[in-house]
C-alpha cells in the first residue's frame, strides 16, 4: 500500500468511522429538481437546478467521506494527482455507492491519462446515478478522443438528455452525429 493511501486510511481512524454513506442519487429531491431542469428556459433557472443538482450529488451523508472528498477536489485542483487518486480510492472503497466518488475519480484518472481507469469509474457512476450528465459528458469527450463517433454520440444523446442545457451540447450533438454517419465536418 502506498504511504499516501496509508495516511488517508490513518486519518480516517482519527476521524472515526465513515457511517452509513447515503446514496445521495437516490435523494427524493433530485426527481423534482430534474424536472425543473427539463423545463426551464431561463439562464438562472437551468443554473440554480443544475448548482443543486451537483450539491444533493456530492452530498455523501458521511462527514469522513465529504472530508476524504474534499481533500481529493483539493489535491486535483493542485495536480497532486497521486495524492488525490489516494483520497479517491479510499472513498471508493469505503463507499462503493456513493456515484460521487467514482465520478470524481473518473474525472482525475481522464486528467492522468489514464482512460481505461476512467471509463470503468464513469460505467460505475451511471449505474448508481444514469442521469449523471458530468459523467456522461465525460464519456463522449472520452469517445471522442478515441474517434468513436457513434460511442462518442450515444453519450452525448444521453447527457443532453439528462440535461438539455449542458454548454454547447447540442451543437455537439449535431457535430458528433454528423460524425457517426460518416460526413466529415
Amino acid at each position: 500500500m502506498c504511504s499516501m493511501k496509508r495516511i488517508v486510511l490513518a486519518l480516517v481512524l482519527l476521524l472515526g468511522s465513515f457511517g452509513a454513506v447515503r446514496a445521495a442519487q437516490d435523494d427524493e429531491r433530485l426527481d423534482p429538481l430534474f424536472d425543473k431542469l427539463y423545463a426551464a428556459e431561463d439562464p438562472i433557472e437551468v443554473k440554480a437546478a443544475e448548482q443543486a443538482i451537483w450539491t444533493i450529488w456530492l452530498e455523501s451523508g458521511s462527514p469522513t467521506v465529504d472530508l476524504l472528498v474534499g481533500g481529493g477536489m483539493q489535491a486535483m485542483q493542485a495536480e497532486e494527482f497521486g495524492k488525490a487518486l489516494s483520497f479517491f480510492d479510499v472513498v471508493v472503497e469505503f463507499a462503493p455507492n456513493y456515484a460521487e466518488g467514482w465520478n470524481k475519480r473518473a474525472t482525475l484518472h481522464f486528467l492522468m491519462g489514464n482512460t481505461r481507469a476512467s471509463i470503468a469509474d464513469i460505467e460505475k457512476t451511471l449505474a448508481l446515478e444514469p442521469r449523471h450528465f458530468g459523467a456522461l459528458s465525460g464519456l463522449a469527450t472520452i469517445r471522442e478522443n478515441e474517434k468513436d463517433w457513434e460511442a462518442a454520440f450515444q453519450a452525448m444523446r444521453r447527457a443532453v438528455a439528462a440535461n438539455p442545457h449542458i454548454q454547447g451540447g447540442k451543437d455537439k450533438l449535431r457535430q458528433l452525429q454528423r460524425r457517426a454517419k460518416g460526413d466529415p465536418i
